[in-house]
This record gives structure tokens, sequence and C-alpha cells, in this order.
């Protein structure tokens, strides 16, 4: 059976999917379920590198005044434009080089 980190990556091949998305497909319950998936995207990054691919990074995005996040592995909770907590969660592919 494969591990948690090798669904991810395979889900990840297929489409795009933001932490919250990945979490539901894994069937991850509970309020630690969206840091657990980031832990594991971080890890995933790193072996993806070994192999040649890429882990693709939509930013977080304010759906209040569109703000764009850094490209980066975390959802954040508030903008700091318009301190809206209205965010539009950042969204994880995987792609060869």
């Amino acid at each position: 059976m494969p591990t948690r980190r090798e669904r991810i990556i395979s889900l990840l091949e297929e489409r795009d999917y933001s932490p919250s998305e990945l979490a539901r497909a894994l069937d991850l319950h509970g309020k630690g379920s969206v840091k657990i998936i980031l832990e594991d995207l971080k890890a995933i990054q790193k072996i993806l590198k070994r192999d040649g691919k890429v882990l693709l990074i939509k930013p977080a995005e304010c759906r209040n005044c569109g703000f764009v996040f850094k490209p980066e592995i975390k959802v954040p909770s508030r903008c700091p434009r318009c301190k809206s907590e209205w965010i539009e969660e950042p969204r994880f592919k995987i792609e060869s080089k």
C-alpha cells in the first residue's frame, strides 16, 4: 500500500490541488489535517528535486482585494493589504522538467 506522500505525489501528477482538497482526497479529517499536508508537501518538494521534477505553486490570493501572496508552501491566514481572512489557498501540481 502506498504511503501518504506517495499518494499525494500521484494525485498532484494528475492535476492541481489545494491543501484542503488533498486532505479530503486522502480522507484526513480534523483541525491539523492541512498542516500535515503542508509538511508532506515540503518533503515532497525535496524528493521531486532529486528526481528531476518540480512542484509548481500557484500562490494564495485574497478574495477580497486580489492581493497575491508569495508562492510558498503555506496557507496565509490574513491579507496584509486589507486584513481580510477570505483567502484562496495556494494550489500545487507536479511537473516534469
